[in-house]
């Protein structure tokens, strides 16, 4: 998994990593979502969660909570989302308190994972995995990102970046073993 965020305590976050660091076995599940956020001042829209600028960020214009929507076509397997946030250059526009919730839509979304960031500058990871360790991903069509509160008491939020990473799928799919070389998958199989 990745490297947890620096102090991670009972739904506590604080501090960040500089360096967006994954393990090879995710990849990144957002290029196949249709995004969508509750409200934006205009230039700061659901674009820059997604442009890969750590310059540019979502900025929310409204009553919170402030939401970010990710909908997907079909059920997919999702096990981490990431943030990038920065107390340093937003201050009160920070998040300090964030809701994951996930559901097939709209109409059933439940909260998985509640979070308060503290003062957090960088990549924020939280783990979609539940308390029973078989529960390492969850099965969604829809993921939902509130923010309910923000530091200082700001009323707007900054989101710099959102990344969603789900498990990656064996290439072999009746396969048990999952193979790394060319030559390994070639011969994997009995024609």
């Amino acid at each position: 998994m990745a490297e947890s965020s620096e102090g991670e305590e009972e739904g506590k976050l604080t501090g960040g990593n500089q360096h967006l660091v994954v393990d090879d076995d995710l990849r990144e599940m957002a290029k196949k979502a249709a995004w969508s956020v509750s409200s934006c001042k205009p230039g700061n829209g659901v674009l820059s969660l997604r442009d890969d600028n750590l310059d540019t960020y979502w900025q929310s214009d409204g009553a919170q909570p402030h939401v970010v929507n990710i909908q997907f076509q079909k059920k997919v397997k999702l096990q981490l989302v990431v943030l990038y946030v920065d107390f340093k250059l937003d201050e009160s526009y920070t998040p300090s308190k964030i809701s994951i919730r996930a559901g097939d839509g709209f109409h059933n979304l439940k909260e998985i994972k509640a979070v308060e960031l503290v003062k957090p500058t960088g990549w924020v990871y939280i783990s979609l995995s539940g308390s029973d360790p078989r529960e390492t991903f969850v099965n969604t069509f829809m993921l939902q990102i509130a923010v309910l509160s923000n530091h200082l008491n700001g009323r707007d939020t900054h989101v710099r970046q959102v990344k969603v990473y789900g498990p990656r799928l064996n290439p072999m799919p009746r396969q048990p073993f999952q193979f790394t070389s060319t030559e390994f998958i070639t011969y994997s199989t009995v024609r």
